[in-house]
């Protein structure tokens, strides 16, 4: 397993800082708050979490954690790829949470918000404008 991890965050640029580890795990734990509070707002509202398919939405969920975030689950995964570079200790997989957010961003999250503007009009674009895309 540890070959794996290693291959996936190569330990390039080795960082280390006392309580690493500490930190590692209170950004897992928030992650992990992040995409469960967004699975169980989805869930509650009775709409779809499927992020293939944003014009199957039945309704906007703009209360619980995304008054903070348009997209706490994905937030939530960022985190947990940071803390994951934390754990291990390696500046080369720091680099990668960036990248991941570009790649979410340009790929995933602009599509998702095209088609709920197209389907929540006038509602979507307010909470849009008062709602940050990540933090």
């Amino acid at each position: 397993m540890s070959a794996a991890l290693t291959w996936l965050m190569p330990r390039i640029l080795p960082i280390s800082f006392t309580g690493s580890r500490v930190t590692a795990a209170l950004l897992a734990m928030s992650g992990g708050f992040f995409c469960v509070a967004g699975l169980l707002a989805f869930q509650r509202a009775q709409t779809t979490v499927n992020p293939c398919t944003p014009a199957a939405s039945t309704s906007l969920v703009v209360s619980g954690v995304y008054r903070m975030t348009r997209n706490p689950m994905y937030l939530g995964f960022a985190l947990l790829l940071l803390a994951f570079a934390l754990w291990l200790g390696t500046l080369s997989g720091l680099l990668l949470v960036p990248l991941f957010m570009a790649y979410l961003d340009h790929f995933q999250i602009r599509p998702e918000e095209e088609a709920l503007q197209a389907r929540f009009g006038a509602a979507f674009s307010t909470y849009r404008q008062q709602v940050r895309r990540w933090l």
